[in-house]
């Protein structure tokens, strides 16, 4: 049970400061671009991962994300039933952080976009925002992969390769969707904005869990030629 309290509490810190640094941080009386910016708000999303990384790492391996849940589980590294767990307790977390963001905003005045920092794409933009999510978290869950590997990683240092690959990725895609490449850090906020969010939410369930499993089969492939 302790990993899978871990997971939330992780899932949670990742969403309360990702999301909260879109929501009052990253933007100026609604102009985004002033504020923190896009590279204030990636390195937000990239640093709660470093900091949950140290911190319930050696708990629950950090996974604070169902699509790196679902890779490591289809590369074999974990069961079925901690995966699903872990998948439930990731929710919850991203649902807790939301929920603390929502209470923020409404006991008082902000500048951000939404309330929440959700997710969300332009109309007639949704191959375009599908493309980049699924690839964008392949990329991702590759390289969680590949640095916690236990042969080949990155050892102590896999933590801080995964927090800064997330703040390379915020970079380039906060732009297209404002960048979820985790599936429970969208489902928490747009259960908290609506509308627009929530229609959409299912593509950023779908894409991120194709580029996990994408990611899966292709570092299964080169760790199995590595090691012949």
């Amino acid at each position: 049970m302790k990993k899978y309290l871990a997971e939330m509490v992780g899932t949670m810190v990742l969403v309360l400061m990702g999301c909260g640094s879109a929501v009052f941080a990253g933007s100026v009386a609604g102009t985004v671009g002033a504020g923190v910016g896009t590279l204030g708000v990636a390195l937000a999303f990239g640093l709660a991962v470093v900091a949950m990384a140290y911190t319930i790492g050696g708990i629950s391996g950090c996974h604070i994300n169902p699509a790196i849940t679902l890779g490591v589980y289809l590369s074999g590294r974990m069961s079925g039933k901690d995966a699903g767990m872990y998948m439930i307790f990731q929710v919850i977390g991203a649902v807790i952080g939301s929920a603390v963001l929502f209470a923020l905003v409404s006991s008082g005045a902000h500048d951000g976009p939404t309330a929440t920092g959700s997710n969300s794409f332009k109309e007639g933009m949704g191959l375009q925002a599908f493309i980049a999510e699924a690839v964008f978290t392949f990329i991702f869950v590759l390289i969680v992969l590949g640095t916690t590997d236990s042969r080949k990683g990155a050892g102590n240092f896999a933590g801080l390769a995964i927090g800064l690959s997330l703040v390379l990725i915020h970079i380039v895609c906060i732009p297209i969707t404002g960048t979820s490449v985790n599936p429970a850090r969208s489902i928490g906020p747009a259960l908290f904005d609506g509308g627009v969010a929530l229609r959409q939410l299912w593509l950023f369930i779908v894409a991120p869990f194709v580029g996990a499993a994408l990611s899966a089969g292709v570092w299964k492939l080169l760790s199995s030629e590595e090691r012949k």
